[in-house]
């Protein structure tokens, strides 16, 4: 299931929160709004815990992490360190990173099993990746991206890329992360995927812009709601669709006795009704022009 959330009037979730398969991390807010959202779905499940990172609130850009560990950079105070050992379950390992691209959430998409890295991250940090989230990293770019983090979402089930990313790049990663990958976008059409979302195997959060469109392919796509991911497709023509016989019968209310119908048949009748307009149009100025403006009303011609 994927859901819309708002942090203070910003729909750039994915900098606000952090969520993994063992615990969510939300940053602190002005009101209980932003965190009661995640806790009404995640509570029961896995911890929802509430801090910052280097006293700031951007905990998304500034960790990366899957199941089995957190990563924070250098800046994050003892006190946040110790309140997040408390909060973690026992089994989550917890490391500070000294790294000079210290917004790890920017730098590093992983799940449980794999990781995508800037290409420029230091050797030392890529071992303690590999060695604290347990994972196999590859250095690689989203789009020609180097913020693989920003344009890319990543869980166990499947992945939504930079809407640019070629056909034959999402094979390619697709092949090095054993996951189905899909280009897309959130909040109405924006590219930076990290920022609007945040998914695990089994929910997602998307921000409040987020369009039904989009959010059908984040369902297909991670497999939310059981859909295989030839589904993804299918949801995204039928969405596109749907959307655009709505847009028309809000502009042409004439048409209202269409509504009953099948997508093709309908915009075949639409096409047809196009056309007989336009011959009564036409008629009509055929009929007009030879009548003359100043016609009496014996002449006045059919009633249409």
């Amino acid at each position: 299931m994927a859901v819309r959330a708002q942090f203070e009037n910003s729909s750039d979730i994915g900098v606000f929160s952090k969520l993994t398969n063992s615990y969510c991390l939300t940053a602190l807010a002005s009101s209980s709004n932003f965190y009661s959202v995640f806790e009404a779905e995640l509570q029961d499940v896995i911890p929802v815990i509430h801090t910052t990172i280097a006293g700031t609130r951007i905990i998304g850009r500034l960790t990366a992490g899957n199941r089995h560990g957190l990563l924070v950079p250098s800046t994050t105070t003892d006190q946040e360190l110790q309140h997040l050992r408390n909060s973690l379950p026992a089994e989550v390992a917890l490391q500070r990173v000294e790294e000079r691209l210290s917004a790890l959430g920017n730098v590093i998409v992983c799940n449980d099993y794999v990781a995508l890295v800037h290409p420029d991250l230091d050797r030392e940090t890529e071992e303690i990746i590999a060695d604290v989230l347990k994972v196999e990293v590859f250095r690689q770019t989203v789009a020609s991206n180097v913020l693989v983090g920003s344009y890319c979402a990543l869980s166990n089930q499947g992945g939504l890329v930079h809407p640019k990313t070629s056909r034959s790049e999402q094979d390619e990663l697709s092949s090095l992360l054993q996951v189905p990958l899909v280009a897309g976008t959130v909040n109405r059409g924006s590219d930076v995927i990290g920022a609007g979302l945040v998914v695990n195997d089994w929910c997602a959060f998307a921000g409040l812009d987020t369009t039904a469109t989009e959010i059908s392919v984040i369902e297909a796509t991670f497999k939310l709601q059981g859909q295989t991911q030839s589904a993804v497709i299918d949801q995204m023509r039928d969405s596109l669709i749907d959307t655009y016989v709505s847009h028309f019968f809000a502009f042409r209310p004439a048409y209202a006795k269409l509504r009953d119908f099948s997508p093709t048949v309908t915009l075949k009748k639409l096409a047809r009704a196009r056309v007989r307009r336009r011959r009564v149009a036409v008629d009509c100025h055929c009929y007009y022009a030879t009548r003359g403006p100043h016609a009496g009303p014996e002449s006045a011609g059919p009633s249409f």
